[in-house]
C-alpha cells in the first residue's frame, strides 16, 4: 500500500472536467459550516492540490471483499468532486440535496457517484466531528459496503481498475 504523500503526488488525471476553482482556507471553511461535519485533512490536503475532477488510472479503483453490483473486486473511483459552484459540475456542496433525492443516510459527504452507486465520508458512527470512515452505497439495491475506516486509508488504498476484459472496463456486472 502506497503512502498517501506518494499518492497524492499522481492522484488527479487529466483535464479539467469536475474541477472547481482553486480551493481556499475560506471555502473549506465554508463548505464545513454548510455540510455541519469537519472534513477529513488529507481530503483537504487533495483538493488544495486541485479542486476535485478527475482521477488518475493509476488510482482509480478500490479493492473490495465482496462482489458489488460494478464489479467482482472492487468499485470504481474515477473522479473526486471538489468545492465550489462552478455552472453543470457537481461538488461535495451538493451533498445535502443529493441525499435527499437518492435516500441516502445522513450524515454523509458524498465523494463520487452518479446516483446509481455513490462513495461518501461516513459520519454516522463518528459523529459530524470526528474522523468519517469511506462508504460505498448502491441506491437501487439498497446496499452499502465499508471500504476504509478514514479517508486517508481509503486513498493509500486506491489501485488500478483492471483493463482486462472484465466489468470494470464497460460498467456494471451485467445480472442473469
Amino acid at each position: 500500500m502506497a503512502r498517501f504523500d506518494e499518492v497524492m503526488a499522481t492522484f488527479w488525471g487529466d483535464g479539467d472536467y469536475g474541477v472547481q476553482q482553486p480551493l481556499t482556507e475560506e471555502m473549506a471553511r465554508e463548505a464545513e459550516r454548510l455540510l455541519g461535519v469537519t472534513l477529513p485533512s488529507a481530503l483537504l490536503d487533495l483538493l488544495r492540490v486541485q479542486n476535485g475532477g478527475s482521477v488518475a488510472p493509476d488510482h482509480d479503483a478500490f479493492p473490495t471483499s465482496r462482489p458489488t453490483s460494478w464489479s467482482e473486486d472492487h468499485v470504481p473511483f474515477d473522479g473526486l468532486m471538489g468545492i465550489g459552484r462552478r455552472d453543470g459540475m457537481t461538488s461535495l456542496l451538493d451533498t445535502p440535496y443529493l441525499i435527499e433525492e437518492w435516500g441516502l443516510p445522513a450524515p454523509l459527504v458524498l465523494l463520487s457517484g452518479d446516483g446509481h452507486s455513490w462513495i461518501g465520508l461516513d459520519y454516522r458512527i463518528c459523529g459530524r466531528a470526528g474522523e468519517p470512515s469511506v462508504t460505498w452505497f448502491e441506491t437501487d439495491l439498497n446496499a452499502e459496503l465499508a471500504l476504509a475506516g478514514d479517508f486517508r486509508s481509503f486513498v493509500e488504498g486506491l489501485t488500478a481498475g483492471s483493463t482486462d476484459g472484465d466489468s470494470s472496463a464497460g460498467g456494471p456486472v451485467p445480472t442473469c
